[in-house]
């Protein structure tokens, strides 16, 4: 028989579900390889029908996304005991993600915002005799594994598809790697860089600029050219396809195995280069980072030392 696999869809953009797509003729070896019993958004699977498998029944689950609600949490935790492996894909379900800078506000904000008419959802609305229960909406947004136990981890926003095979063949092969890998390169992105060679030896930066603000030499490294690239505290493996498309790395990789806290290292990895020691200089290295957290924890807030912005 062959091994079975799930694939499910937290609090993300939909990015991992098209990678997965993306594989093209490759998504066709590896439906070959393995069987897909469950893939809600693209197959017609009910949750009925993961209920109905056996406990550790399927080989691996691969969960995208944070974890927003309590439905999503409530799904994350049939996964895990149907499956043998929980493997955390992508950067959301990794980290936290780009939904997880919600952790700047609670729920009560988000609602504020979104729905100034002031009418918001109610959880449970009742009509005709007939009632409809909304997921609890959480203040907080976490990583998959603040909430189920995760055994792999597979970086990237989204993962590339070389990626995605290769944590695929090492899940099916003879031996397994080792529990709370990150199924990455464990070195930074500036070494796999294909501008490393044009980063000066003694990098100083009086001014960070946006990309919008220049026209970016395709040759030059972006650092060196007053860009705030975070190749140097990012995680290889995405080819530096941003870095190809002459625009700087943002960290969707999350770190090496060395780093406890990505947004710390990348924001001291760019304050190690700011040439500014007058409160005026460092004044104007701060207005080129118009909004520090959404450039250094950008992906990483929930799962960061900091968590989530205090309220009250």
């Amino acid at each position: 028989m062959k091994p079975k696999v799930a694939f499910y869809w937290c609090a993300s953009c939909g990015g991992c579900e098209e990678a997965v797509v993306d594989l093209d003729e490759t998504l066709l070896d590896v439906a070959s390889a393995v069987e897909i019993v469950f893939w809600p958004v693209a197959l017609d699977f009910k949750v009925k029908d993961l209920q109905a498998m056996p406990d550790g029944s399927i080989l691996a689950s691969f969960i995208n996304g944070a974890i927003r609600n309590s439905d999503q949490r409530e799904m994350a935790g049939l996964l895990r005991a149907k499956s043998q492996v929980v493997v955390a894909f992508g950067i959301c379900a990794q980290l936290g993600g780009i939904p997880g800078l919600a952790n700047l506000t609670d729920a009560a904000g988000i609602f504020a915002e979104v729905y100034r008419d002031g009418v918001t959802p109610q959880r449970l609305h009742r009509e005709n005799g007939h009632s409809l229960t909304l997921p609890e909406f959480f203040d907080t947004v976490v990583s998959l594994d603040a909430v189920v136990d995760v055994d792999y981890y597979v970086p990237g926003c989204p993962p590339t598809p070389n990626i995605i095979r290769d944590a695929v063949s090492a899940l099916l092969g003879a031996e397994l790697p080792p529990k709370k890998a990150v199924l990455a390169p464990d070195k930074a992105l500036c070494e796999q860089c294909p501008r490393k060679d044009t980063r000066p030896e003694r990098l100083l930066i009086k001014e960070f600029k946006r990309p919008h603000q220049i026209l970016a030499d395709q040759q030059t490294c972006l650092l060196a050219q007053g860009l705030v690239c975070l190749g140097s505290a990012t995680r290889a493996g995405c080819d530096a396809r941003c870095i190809r498309g002459n625009m700087p790395c943002t960290g969707c990789f999350g770190p090496a195995s060395r780093v406890r806290d990505f947004g710390a290292k990348a924001l001291s990895a760019i304050a190690s280069i700011a040439d500014c020691n007058e409160e005026a200089a460092v004044q104007e290295v701060m207005n080129g980072l118009p909004d520090p957290v959404g450039t250094f924890f950008r992906y990483s807030l929930p799962s960061s030392l900091l968590g989530r912005r205090r309220m009250g």
